[in-house]
């Protein structure tokens, strides 16, 4: 297989932790779509073109802001490394750990912690976190494929398309002005 074909990753040999093509185009586009927003949305922010953001006040937005943006580009580059190496290893473990802060911090973001229909993503992300670990850890590979993968489109993506689309949430407030 020539170095080009090697580097397409819809052109691989397949492993226990590779992605179906269908997966993986869905985990290409919705990393890569959900990556270029936060940056964009940052980027406004920072340079002054979205208006003030009191969400920031907010001690557990804050948190839950600048754990959950680093998890979207390093989910992706996890889902589609190479794996089982070390650099593997330990940057899941970070963004196991990023995403549990993320999910915890939710919890507190509003007033008397009143929840809404987003946070059912709190246990969800709970269940597939610890799951990922326990299966990875039980040598599962397939079953820890699997719920990394629950645990980036519909823990991490699909709450991520809300904050966009929210009418007065903070990466609407920034993206949109």
């Amino acid at each position: 297989m020539s170095a080009l074909a090697y580097a397409n990753p819809f052109h691989r040999p397949a492993g226990a932790l590779d992605l179906g093509p269908l997966v993986r185009a869905i985990v290409i586009v919705a990393g890569t779509a959900m990556t270029a927003l936060c940056l964009f949305a940052i980027g406004r922010a920072v340079l002054g073109f979205a208006p003030e953001l009191p969400h920031l006040r907010n001690m557990a937005v804050a948190v839950h802001v600048t754990t959950v943006i680093p998890c979207v580009p390093l989910g992706l580059y996890l889902l589609l490394a190479r794996k089982g190496t070390p650099l593997h290893k330990q940057l899941g473990k970070l963004w196991i750990a990023l995403m549990g802060v993320t999910a915890t911090s939710t919890i507190f973001i509003h007033e008397g912690m009143a929840l809404t229909w987003v946070h059912i993503f709190v246990p969800i992300t709970y269940r597939a976190a610890w799951l990922t670990v326990a299966k990875a850890r039980r040598g599962d590979i397939r079953g820890h494929r699997n719920e990394i993968v629950i645990l980036f489109l519909g823990a991490l993506m699909m709450p991520g398309i809300w904050a966009f689309l929210g009418e007065g949430r903070l990466m609407n407030t920034m993206l949109l002005g």
